[in-house]
C-alpha cells in the first residue's frame, strides 16, 4: 500500500469518528433540551 493510500484511509476514518462524535453530542443536547422543556411544561401547567 503507498503512503497516499496510508494517509487517505487515515483522514477518512479521522473524519468518520469526528462526524460520529459531533451526532453523539448533537444527541446528548437534543436529550438535555428534552429534560429542560419537559421541566418548563410541568411548571407551566403548575400555575
Amino acid at each position: 500500500m503507498s503512503l497516499e493510500m496510508t494517509y487517505l484511509i487515515a483522514s477518512n476514518v479521522v473524519i468518520w469518528l469526528g462526524i460520529g462524535g459531533y451526532v453523539f453530542y448533537l444527541a446528548a443536547v437534543q436529550k438535555k433540551l428534552e429534560r429542560k422543556l419537559e421541566q418548563l411544561e410541568e411548571l407551566s401547567h403548575e400555575q
